[in-house]
């Protein structure tokens, strides 16, 4: 097993790299800033109850066999693996155990590393949590909520069909010009007003098409269903994934997510953690949505996302020829392959996933500072490493 790495000069240190908004996505500059998000953007903390740290244990694996082939055709060992994905910090968990545990980068088990749209799924829960409780209606009209953008393209669409990226919404040029402005990620051109997601979505004047079809990814659905989830609760969606998720998954440290400039959460790709935190997640959904059988999303909700997504919707949505699996669907901000073994998985730009497996009781939290938002060597490698990663641990 790959031994945890020596922290890169720059996290050595302390010094900051020249990481800006213009930058902090790019190489060189995103291996210092995924792990600093805080410094570039402002974010609210999402408290960890520090008295009641889900314990993993530990029982390093070999992976001395492992072998992947690269899109060059190479073929890599583990360690050549992981450089050849950019990944920052990798945690295995097999039956709740931590089989593996790697960092590089300067990362260590206590730096939190931005998650991008892996986000999206943990949005996703949260949702099901507060559907569970009857604090959110699913299925109702999300202008019903915010009647603030019921003259926009949005008018129509229900929380479930933003939730399944389901919506008509496409977003143009200029729309997604505004979007990126008002998440505040980016630094603004001089001719460009200061915004936030509220203004973004109360002015946008894209042309409304049907809800309710095919899979069609839109990163806008998940920022408006954060504003949704607080409006329909009265809590700052922060405090809502600490008091309901965080503290009660044993965090062993806190979280944080990006605000825009008017202090709004990026629910849609702004989560940021540690990636053994991130491995507890995965043992959470891999255990029924429960730890050491203390319930924290509701069982149900995990089985439909396991038997619910629309299967047809996605074969005919964006994405089904860049994956392999013969049957998938989106469901709840979670994708699921119904391939044997089944899985699902979060995934984010840049290299950020989660896969929960079941069948092989297994668990893999991976973090990334890939240099471009999708990199389809990684990715493609990422998922052939999967079938030699269980490989591993048979017999």
């Amino acid at each position: 097993m790959p031994a945890e790495t020596s922290p890169s000069p720059d996290a050595a240190s302390g010094e900051k790299p020249a990481a800006t908004l213009a930058n902090w996505r790019t190489l060189p500059f995103n291996r210092w800033a995924f792990q600093h998000v805080g410094e570039l953007i402002t974010t609210e903390r999402i408290a960890n109850a520090a008295d009641d740290v889900w314990k993993l244990h530990n029982a390093a694996h070999s992976f001395d066999d492992f072998r992947v082939r690269a899109q060059g055709g190479e073929m890599l060992d583990f360690t050549s693996f992981l450089e050849a994905t950019a990944t920052d910090a990798l945690v295995i968990l097999r039956d709740g155990v931590v089989a593996c545990e790697y960092y590089a980068h300067g990362m260590t088990a206590q730096t939190p590393h931005i998650i991008m749209s892996a986000s999206k799924s943990i949005t996703g829960l949260l949702a099901g949590i507060l559907a569970g409780r009857g604090t959110l209606d699913l299925d109702a009209d999300v202008t019903a909520l915010l009647p603030e953008i019921a003259a926009t393209a949005y008018r129509g669409a229900t929380l479930r069909q933003m939730l399944d990226m389901r919506t008509g919404i496409v977003l143009d040029l200029d729309a997604t010009r505004d979007y990126a402005a008002a998440a505040g990620w980016d630094a603004l051109a001089p001719e460009q007003p200061p915004s936030d997601l509220k203004r973004f979505y109360q002015s946008l004047s894209i042309k409304p098409q049907p809800h309710g079809g095919s899979f069609r990814y839109t990163s806008a659905n998940i920022d408006l269903l954060g504003w949704a989830i607080e409006r329909a609760s009265g809590r700052r969606f922060a405090q809502l994934v600490s008091e309901l998720i965080w503290q009660p998954l044993g965090a062993e440290q806190p979280a944080s997510i990006t605000l825009d400039r008017g202090g709004l959460a990026r629910a849609t790709g702004g989560f940021s953690m540690t990636a053994r935190d991130f491995a507890r997640l995965g043992q959470m959904m891999l255990d029924g949505g429960a730890r050491d059988g203390r319930a924290i999303v509701p069982s149900a909700w995990i089985d439909d996302l396991w038997t619910n997504g629309d299967r047809a919707a996605w074969k005919s949505g964006e994405w089904p020829k860049l994956f392999s699996y013969r049957s998938m669907s989106y469901r709840g901000g979670w994708y699921v392959v119904d391939d044997e073994p089944r899985m699902m998985f979060a995934m984010g730009i840049h290299g950020q996933n989660l896969f929960v497996d079941p069948t092989n009781r297994l668990v893999i939290a991976k973090l990334s500072s890939q240099g471009t938002p999708v990199d389809n060597a990684a990715w493609a490698v990422t998922h052939r490493a999967l079938p030699e990663l269980r490989r591993g641990f048979a017999g």
